[in-house]
């Protein structure tokens, strides 16, 4: 099963391939209509994406900056999107809810580092032009390549978190805690 981030991107690279080609064919300059128009759909977006994706997923946007959660908060499902930047989720001391929690980031370079305490299960999905992604036992790192593991216990697990990452370059470490 392929995850909504690799349609996404693969749907784009195929947009962005045909009106250069259709560019070329009516001898159009295809930079003066796409930029104006990729910057007002990526603004419609922006606006519109927290109302998109529904009442129960929090979403944060951030073009340049980290993310860090640590202590006592609640974990629950939600949306990243952040430009350049770093997001830190110490789900050691927090609340993790019954069930599957799902935490999605979507990035142009993105470093991402989870601490998850041992009895949660993690199951970490990635697409990314350039990845890197250490933890749960194996450490992979490429070039155009879809990177999906979980832990042994996910799908016997009362709490479950479910991470997919979407990015230009992302950096992901998955770190299991002893409670």
């Amino acid at each position: 099963m392929r995850s909504q981030g690799q349609m996404v991107i693969g749907a784009l690279i195929i947009l962005v391939g045909l009106m250069f080609l259709i560019g070329n064919v009516l001898d159009v300059n295809v930079w003066a209509f796409c930029w104006p128009v990729g910057l007002i759909l990526l603004g419609v977006w922006l606006l519109l994406r927290p109302q998109l994706v529904g009442a129960d997923v929090a979403v944060r946007q951030k073009l340049l900056g980290d993310i860090h959660r640590d202590g006592l908060w609640q974990v629950a499902n939600e949306e990243f999107w952040i430009g350049v930047g770093e997001i830190d989720l110490d789900m050691t001391r927090a609340d993790i809810p019954v069930g599957e929690t799902e935490i999605r980031v979507f990035s142009f370079v993105g470093d991402v580092d989870v601490f998850v305490p041992e009895g949660v299960g993690v199951a970490v999905s990635s697409t990314a032009f350039v990845t890197e992604a250490r933890g749960l036992g194996q450490k992979r790192d490429g070039i155009l390549f879809s990177f999906h593991q979980a832990s042994d216990d996910y799908e016997t697990a009362e709490r479950k978190i479910r991470l997919e990452v979407t990015s230009f370059v992302a950096d992901i470490k998955i770190r299991r805690i002893a409670s």
